[in-house]
C-alpha cells in the first residue's frame, strides 16, 4: 500500500456506530500498548522497596531514581514527537517497544553490583533513563498513529483508550510484579520487562502503518506555544498520579496495612471505568469543561489518603484519585490538540506530554525530600493542593473557548 494512501483520515467511512469503528481501528494498538506498559507497572510496587530494602536507600533516594524516568521523558518528547512526524509513528512505536526491552537488560546488570549499592543505583538510574527513551517513543508514536487512523474528530477517545491501556497496565502490573518478585526477584521483573516488550514488537508489526506527517523538522518551541496551557493543566493534576506511583508503597509499609498493589489497582481499575463510561465526553462536551469536574475529584482523593488511617480509605483514596485523573488527561489533551497545527501532530502530543513528565519528574524528588521530613502521609496533602491549582487552569480555558481564542 502506498504512502499516499495510508493517512488520509477523511477517508474514513461514516458508519451508523462510529465508536464501534474507532474501537476495532485502534484495538490492537492499544493492546500492544498495554502489553509493553505492563513492564512499567511490573516496578511500580516493587523498584522502590527493592532500593529501600535490598540497597539500604532513603525515600529521598528513591525519589530520584523513580523521577529520572520521567525527567528523561520529559527531556526526549521533542525528539520522539519529530521522529513520528518525520519518520512515521508506527516505526516510533516499533523502536519504542525495543527501547524498553534493552531497558530490562540493564535492570538485570544492576544485579551484578548488590554489593556495591552506589553503583547498582547508578545502573538502575541508567535502566530508568533507557525505559524513558522506549515510553517517549511508544506513547507519542501511539497516540499520532491513533489520530491519524481515525482523525482528529476522535482524538478524544484516541487518549483515552491508549489511556486505558497504560492504566490498565499499571493496575494489572502491580500485583503480577508482586507475585513475581516474590518467586523470582528483581531478576524475574528485569527478565518479565524483556519479555513483555518484545511480545508487544511481535503483535504491532503486522498492522498498517500510516505515512509521517511532515517533511521537515518543526521548531519544539512553536508548537510548546500552542499547547502551554493545557498543558500546564496537565501538570498539576499529574501529581495526584505521581505520588500514588512513587510513594503508596512506602506509606502501606511504613503504616503497617500489608499490601499496596491493591491501591495500585485500586487507582487502575476506577481510571478505567471511568473511560469506559465517560470517554466520549471530552470530545462531546468540551475537553477544558470535563478536566474541571474530574480534577475536584481527583484533589478530594488525595485528601482522603491524607488522612487516612486504615488501608481501605487509602483504596478508596486511590480510586477516586484514579478517576479523576482519568479524563483530566484527555480533557485538558483536547484543548490542546485544537491549539496546534495539524501537520505536528506527534511533535504536539509529544509537548503535551512533557508536561506530564515535568510534573512527574519534579514531583517524585521534592516528595520524597517531603517524606523524609514530615513523613509520608504529607505528601497527599501536598497532592491535593497542586491539584486543585489545575482547576484554575480549567477555569482559564473555558473562559478562551468562551472568549473564540
Amino acid at each position: 500500500m502506498s504512502a499516499s494512501s495510508t493517512d488520509k483520515p477523511a477517508r474514513v467511512t461514516p458508519l451508523a456506530s462510529p465508536g464501534v469503528a474507532v474501537f476495532f481501528k485502534l484495538a490492537p494498538i492499544t493492546l500492544a500498548v498495554f502489553i509493553a506498559f505492563l513492564t512499567i507497572g511490573l516496578q511500580l510496587p516493587v523498584l522502590p522497596l527493592h532500593l529501600k530494602d535490598a540497597l539500604g536507600m532513603n525515600a529521598t533516594v528513591v525519589g530520584v531514581v523513580v523521577g529520572a524516568q520521567f525527567a528523561a521523558a520529559l527531556l526526549s518528547r521533542a525528539w520522539a514527537g519529530n521522529f513520528a512526524d518525520l519518520r512515521g509513528a508506527k516505526r516510533a512505536v516499533m523502536a519504542g517497544f525495543i527501547t524498553a526491552a534493552l531497558s530490562g537488560l540493564v535492570y538485570l546488570a544492576s544485579l551484578a553490583l548488590l554489593g556495591r549499592p552506589d553503583w547498582s543505583v547508578a545502573v538502575l538510574l541508567l535502566g530508568r533513563v533507557v525505559l524513558a527513551l522506549g515510553e517517549s517513543l511508544m506513547v507519542t508514536g501511539a497516540m499520532s498513529w491513533g489520530i491519524g487512523l481515525v482523525g482528529p474528530q476522535h482524538g478524544g477517545k484516541v487518549m483515552a483508550w491508549l489511556g486505558i491501556a497504560l492504566y490498565a497496565a499499571f493496575g494489572a502490573g502491580a500485583p503480577l510484579g508482586v507475585a513475581i518478585n516474590q518467586i523470582y526477584g528483581f531478576a524475574g521483573i528485569s527478565l518479565a520487562s524483556v519479555g513483555l516488550s518484545l511480545a508487544a514488537l511481535l503483535l504491532i508489526a503486522p498492522l498498517r502503518a500510516i505515512a509521517p506527517s511532515a517533511h521537515r523538522r518543526t521548531p519544539f518551541y512553536q508548537v510548546l506555544g500552542a499547547v502551554w496551557r493545557p498543558g500546564l493543566g496537565l501538570a498539576f493534576s499529574s501529581v495526584g498520579f505521581g505520588v500514588i506511583t512513587a510513594f503508596i508503597a512506602l506509606l502501606f509499609a511504613a503504616r503497617a496495612w500489608g499490601n499496596a498493589a491493591l491501591a495500585f489497582s485500586a487507582f487502575g481499575a476506577a481510571f478505567i471505568l471511568a473511560r469506559l463510561l465517560f470517554a466520549h465526553l471530552p470530545d462531546k462536551l468540551g475537553g477544558a469543561r470535563v478536566a474541571l469536574v474530574c480534577v475536584l475529584i481527583e484533589a478530594a482523593g488525595q485528601l482522603l489518603i491524607w488522612q487516612a488511617d486504615a488501608a481501605h480509605w487509602a483504596y478508596l483514596g486511590a480510586a477516586l484519585t484514579g478517576f479523576g485523573y482519568s479524563l483530566a488527561f484527555p480533557g485538558f489533551g483536547v484543548e490542546a490538540m485544537r491549539r496546534a497545527p495539524p501537520q505536528t501532530r506527534g511533535l504536539a502530543m509529544g509537548a503535551y506530554v512533557a508536561f506530564l513528565d515535568l510534573s512527574l519528574g519534579i514531583t517524585s524528588p521534592l516528595a520524597g525530600v517531603l517524606a523524609s521530613h514530615a513523613g509520608v502521609q504529607s505528601i497527599y496533602l501536598a497532592g491535593a493542593v497542586t491539584v486543585g491549582l489545575s482547576v484554575l487552569v480549567a477555569l482559564s480555558l473555558l473562559h478562551s473557548v468562551k472568549m473564540g481564542d
